[in-house]
Order: C-alpha cells, then sequence, then structure tokens
C-alpha cells in the first residue's frame, strides 16, 4: 500500500522536512544513577537546601485546562503527614463543567501534536528527563519527601532514577518502534505511522510513587495522545512539580490537562462522555471496577473502543523453602515489608516460614525490627520510615492492629503502637497467625504490617497451593531456596 503524507516542518526550525516514517538510528539509553547523599557531598547539600526552602510553605497550585491556570471556589489542602500541621499545598479541584471544557481543549489540540514527528515529541520528554537529573532534581526529591513522606533514598529512586528512566526510555523505545518499517518494493512504498487514539485518554495516578503520575500522563502524551491528568490529593506537591517540568520540557499546552478533582466527579464525567479513548490507572481494585462498569454501561455511546489499563492492589508474599539462607529471607522480608511503611503494592505483608527455620528466622526479624528508625525524613536521612500518608490510611492500619489484638489466632511479636498527633505514625509491626485463613492474611492492608505463617516443613506444596489461593491478588511473590 502507498502512503502518502504532508511533509512537516519542525516547530522552530527554518526548513526541516523529512517523511514522518523515515528511519532514525537507534537512541543510547542508560538507567540514571541513584545517588548516595553522604555527608558532604554536592547532592546532599541541594536537598537540604531545597527542604529548607519548603519549611513551612504552601505552594497554591491551580488547575490547568488550555494552558491557562484556573483557580476554582472549591479548595482543598495536601498536609505533610509527618507533620499534619504543616500545609504543603493549597490546591483547586475541577468540578464537572470544568473537566469537561479540559476535554473540549484538549481535543482542540490533538490533531497537530499527533501528527508531529515522533522525533519531536520525544525530544520534550529527554528535555524532561535532563531536567528532573539535573537543576530540578533536588525540588522533586524534596516534594516528594514533605508531601508523601518518603525518605531520601526512596524519593530518590522513585522521583528522580524512575521517572528520569520513564521518560528516556519511552523516548528511545517509542523512536525504535516507528523505526521499525516493512519492506517495501519500488515504485511502491510500504510504510507503518502510529497514530494517537482519537479521544482523549485519562490519567489518574496514586500517591505512592512520583514516578508513576508522571509515567501515566507522559507515555500517552509522548505517543500521540492528548490527557487529562487527575493526580492523587497527597502528592499535588510533587505531582504539579512534573507537570511544570514537562511544560518547561517543551509539551504544548493542551496536551496534558492538570486537573485536580473529586474521583467520583473525575470518573463519571470521563466515562461519559463521547471522546473517551482510554484510562491509564493506578489505584485501587474497587475504583478501577468502578470504571469498568461505568465504561461497560456507556460502550454505546462512544465514537471508538476505549482501552482501559489498570494497576491495582496486592498481597505481597515470601515463602520460605527450608533450603533459605535465613539472612536473605530476613533482609529480604524487613525491607520488602517496611520500607515506605509498606505503602506499595509490591510490599510483602504475608510470610510462610517451614517450622525448622522459625526460630531463626523469627531473631533475626526481631533483631532487625529494633534497628528500624521511624521519624522525619526531612530532619533525619537516616530515617528508615516515616508516617503513612493521610488520616484515613492510619484510621484503617489502626483498625487491622486492632484486630490483631483481639483475635485469639493472632499473637503480636513487635511493633504495632500508633500516634497521630504530630504526624500519622504507626510503627513497623510483625504478628503470627495460626490461621493462614485469617483476613489479616487475605486482604490488603497498605501499611507496615508483616503477619507470618509457621508451617510444618514437610507440608512445602500443600503451603504453595495456600498462598495461591489466599488472597484474589497476584501481583508479586518472592520464593527463598537454595534446593532448585
Amino acid at each position: 500500500m502507498a502512503l502518502w503524507l504532508p511533509l512537516l516542518r519542525r516547530p522552530g526550525s527554518i526548513c526541516r522536512m523529512s517523511l514522518r516514517w523515515q528511519h532514525r538510528p537507534s537512541v543510547k539509553v542508560v538507567n540514571e544513577p541513584v545517588l548516595a547523599f553522604k555527608p558532604g557531598s554536592p547532592e546532599r547539600a541541594a536537598l537540604q537546601q531545597a527542604l529548607n526552602d519548603l519549611r513551612g510553605k504552601t505552594e497554591e497550585i491551580p488547575c490547568v485546562v488550555g494552558g491557562e491556570k484556573v483557580w476554582t471556589a472549591d479548595v482543598r489542602y495536601q498536609v505533610s503527614p509527618f507533620k499534619h500541621s504543616h500545609q504543603v499545598a493549597k490546591y483547586c479541584y475541577a468540578d464537572k463543567d470544568l473537566l469537561n471544557k479540559a476535554i473540549v481543549s484538549a481535543l482542540g489540540a490533538r490533531k497537530e501534536w499527533d501528527l508531529r514527528p515522533i522525533q519531536d515529541r520525544a525530544e520534550v520528554f529527554f528535555k524532561a528527563a535532563d531536567i528532573l537529573s539535573g537543576p530540578r532534581r533536588a525540588e522533586i526529591l524534596a516534594k516528594t519527601m514533605v508531601g508523601q513522606a518518603k525518605t531520601v533514598i526512596q524519593a530518590e529512586i522513585d522521583a528522580a532514577a524512575e521517572l528520569v528512566d520513564f521518560f528516556r526510555f519511552n523516548a528511545k523505545y517509542a523512536l525504535e518502534l516507528e523505526g521499525e518499517q516493512p519492506i517495501s518494493a519500488p515504485p511502491s512504498t510500504n510504510s507503518l505511522v502510529y497514530r494517537g487514539l482519537e479521544g482523549f485518554v485519562a490519567a489518574i495516578s496514586p500517591f505512592n510513587f512520583t514516578a508513576i503520575g508522571g509515567n501515566l500522563a507522559g507515555a500517552p502524551a509522548l505517543m500521540g495522545n492528548v490527557v487529562l491528568w487527575k493526580p492523587s490529593d497527597s502528592a499535588m506537591l510533587s505531582s504539579y512539580a512534573v507537570y511544570q517540568i514537562l511544560l518547561e520540557a517543551g509539551l504544548p499546552p493542551g496536551v496534558i490537562q492538570f486537573v485536580p478533582a473529586e474521583g467520583i466527579t473525575f470518573g463519571d464525567t470521563v466515562t461519559s462522555s463521547e471522546h473517551l479513548a482510554g484510562i491509564n490507572f493506578t489505584g485501587s481494585v474497587p475504583t478501577f471496577k468502578r470504571l469498568w462498569k461505568q465504561v461497560s454501561e456507556n460502550l454505546d455511546r462512544y465514537r471508538t473502543f476505549p482501552r482501559l489499563a489498570g494497576e491495582c492492589g496486592g498481597k505481597n508474599f515470601h515463602f520460605v523453602h527450608a533450603s533459605a539462607d535465613v539472612p536473605s529471607v530476613v533482609s529480604g522480608t524487613v525491607r520488602s515489608a517496611f520500607e515506605y511503611g509498606g505503602q506499595k503494592c509490591s510490599a510483602c505483608s504475608r510470610l510462610y516460614v517451614p517450622d525448622s527455620l522459625w526460630p531463626h528466622v523469627k531473631a533475626g526479624l526481631l533483631e532487625e525490627h529494633q534497628k528500624i528508625k521511624v521519624g522525619d525524613p526531612a530532619e533525619d536521612f537516616g530515617t528508615f520510615f516515616s508516617a503513612v500518608i493521610d488520616s484515613k490510611a492510619f484510621a484503617r492500619i489502626k483498625k487491622w492492629l486492632k484486630h490483631a489484638e483481639s483475635s485469639p489466632n493472632l499473637n503480636i511479636l513487635a511493633g504495632g503502637g500508633c500516634d497521630d498527633a504530630v504526624g500519622y505514625f504507626i510503627q513497623p509491626c510483625i504478628v503470627e497467625t495460626k490461621d493462614p485463613k485469617d483476613p489479616i492474611m487475605q486482604e490488603e492492608i497498605f501499611g507496615p504490617v508483616l503477619s507470618v505463617y509457621v508451617y510444618p516443613e514437610k507440608q512445602y506444596k500443600d503451603i504453595l497451593h495456600l498462598i495461591d489461593s489466599t488472597s484474589p491478588y497476584g501481583l508479586t511473590g518472592a520464593v527463598f531456596a537454595q534446593d532448585k
């Protein structure tokens, strides 16, 4: 098939004309180095200065529709989890009318953005990665630490390294994707062109990874789509910083609309629009189920078939075989269960240990538990994890701890203290259960709670089946063994 497209001119150039499908050489990209922030290092000094700049400050954040800042009357606040008296952001909520205006604005920007050569779109994200990696690194880390209660290392591997990698590798692979073309037999030209979806993509991001927000909105935009981005209320400060970096890197106004909103209002509005082309989601299972249901009920009104991509919760297991190396089990489990207070869908929350190893594993867990420092990550870079994200999370996790205290099948081995006087602090908790089907082993907690079931060593095959059948989640898990 012969395909002819108008020659495209790159904005800012006098005359640069190339066929859209022209092969481009592969771009070499390497993973962003993770900085150590050692005392006396320049990155540590820059981060401490950025943290000082945020102390006691409240940033005002608007909705951004069609490149214009919109200040609405519906104002909310994001507080620092480890010091909830500090309002780190004052932000505006979009209502249904403003969301519909954002949809119209996005659709107006779609054609021009989609027709840009992929190398032009990729350059925006390469530049955004360079900005994140260099001049704005300390700022995005500080806002992630103060706003989402991440430690310096958790912020570094998320808001800097991972997000930089998302932008760079996405751009690299997008270029390579378009570089793969079908064989042509002269005088015909066979070509493959990747287009954005016809409509808009709704990006709904969680609080626990700054990088995920940038990727959920950024990846569809890179591929020629226009996006309505609803960031998490509990990550507003860092999300807005990411959005500003994308604009600074050259993202045209209107390609991504920044629209904080009530979850139900946003979901109802985007799923009722005939122009919905896709939903890019990370969050809870109930929320994603609701979106799926709404899309299915509205299917006849859409101009196309919306694509839904979602990553939801988890109930990560660690299975320990009798041949396992105990120090590896202890180290891996403590880090998986308690880094960022267990607020990752991949956090270990259930541990299965053979009775033959349990005394050694238990001793190791309790020893490491005593070393865990919980506190203010902005004041003490030695903090292992800080407060949980908000009052709702604090109350939810506290209910699980009360369940552990009152259930005859559960025994708290260590931790479990709660205090929300200054921040939403919950001490890491290790619980042993006699019942492998107790709700604490089945349901997602999303907090610093590790439950342990000790099984008869000879029954390890049955335990593998038990693990598979205990929880509806199947996101992540680990097997510790030396006997292959």
